[in-house]
């Protein structure tokens, strides 16, 4: 049998209810990965207000649709 290990507690997607049932958090690895930033990079966009995130204890959450939400403003403010 194969030996799967859970991965650590700080990857884990965490469920959270939203409008349409259950979005998963991403942790801030993967949610940097999705705008092509450092994690730190992103960390700090939050504290700035620039995008919407939460903090757990010492680390970050970001649901994918509020990392959707801040790349559609981006792209509006550009366009007009």
């Amino acid at each position: 049998m194969y030996d799967q290990k859970k991965p650590p507690t700080s990857e884990r997607s965490l469920p959270v209810p939203g409008r349409s049932g259950i979005e998963p958090l991403l942790d801030s690895n993967k949610a940097a990965a999705m705008l092509g930033v450092h994690p730190r990079t992103l960390q700090r966009m939050v504290l700035r207000g620039q995008i919407v995130g939460v903090q757990v204890g010492k680390l970050w959450r970001f649901r994918a649709s509020a990392i959707d939400e801040w790349i559609e403003r981006k792209e509006h403010k550009m366009v007009g």
